[in-house]
């Protein structure tokens, strides 16, 4: 009975230390850079080069495959092995090569993602993740530390850190649409303000693109307030749930005017403008 306790309490204090250390270890394994953070194969290029950079202080190895994802309505994702209904993968559509690497500090190295065998497939958008997924770094026989008392329980972690990217193949014409519904600023417990609403999404593609939140005063003078880059509603799900908080200086001007949300496409010439809504204050 006293050994099982010995090992219970041994066991404990292993987590404690995994719960203190690792964000610490994943800070150490986390030192890869990818761009872009998102590939979208619509006709207009069969390859794309995607950029990996090791910005760690060590040599690093990473195997790359594809993973599957849902996009819940708060915006996390899940992993899926069989696709929603109405969600089409697209791993079976794309290469990649080559399908490891690796990189000592600071070197980056370009990996090529290729679609292929898309004329039969059906109009709509198909969809996977790339995976960059760390190696473990393998100790050499005999480097090992020696265990030296064999009644005391050892335990060995290591966690495996790993970066996914989208990778999208569209086929056909985009007849999409996305409104901002149910907008409304609120306040927290603490006294923080933030701003609630849903996107409702209709359509056989995806949006991403950037949000802008800008108060109107009531004299017309309008100020950018807060922004949000990179905003996705991925087919097949319809709605995603958005809380934009405030910045604390903006409390004054949150008593009169309106506000207005906009979410529009990404473009360094002039943006495809979305969706919009405001919110009367």
């Amino acid at each position: 009975m006293a050994k099982s306790v010995k090992i219970s309490c041994i066991t404990k204090l292993a987590i404690l230390f995994l719960l203190i250390t690792l964000p610490t270890i994943l800070a150490a394994q986390g030192n890869l850079l990818v761009t872009p953070r998102r590939v979208v194969f619509d006709g207009s290029s069969r390859v794309v080069d995607v950029n990996l950079a090791n910005t760690g202080a060590d040599t690093a190895r990473y195997s790359i495959s594809f993973i599957q994802y849902r996009m819940n309505q708060d915006g996390s994702f899940q992993e899926i092995t069989e696709p929603d209904p109405g969600q089409y993968f697209a791993d079976r559509y794309l290469r990649f090569f080559p399908r490891s690497v690796t990189l000592a500090p600071n070197e980056a190295q370009v990996i090529k993602i290729q679609v292929a065998n898309t004329s039969r497939l059906e109009p709509g958008e198909y969809r996977s993740h790339a995976y960059f997924r760390a190696l473990p770094n393998v100790v050499a026989l005999g480097e090992e530390n020696q265990q030296t008392d064999t009644t005391q329980l050892s335990i060995q972690l290591t966690p495996i850190f790993g970066i996914s990217i989208p990778v999208i193949v569209r086929v056909g014409t985009s007849n999409t649409t996305v409104a901002i519904e149910k907008a409304e600023l609120k306040v927290d417990q603490d006294g923080n303000r933030f701003i609630s609403f849903k996107f409702n999404r209709e359509g056989n593609m995806s949006v991403y693109g950037d949000l802008i939140i800008t108060h109107i005063a009531i004299d017309g003078t309008e100020k950018q307030i807060a922004a949000v880059n990179g905003i996705a509603v991925y087919t097949p799900g319809n709605v995603r749930n958005m809380n934009i908080p405030l910045p604390p200086d903006t409390k004054s001007e949150l008593g009169s005017g309106k506000l207005r949300i906009t979410y529009s496409g990404q473009s360094q010439t002039r943006p495809q403008k979305y969706a919009e809504a405001e919110i009367n204050l």
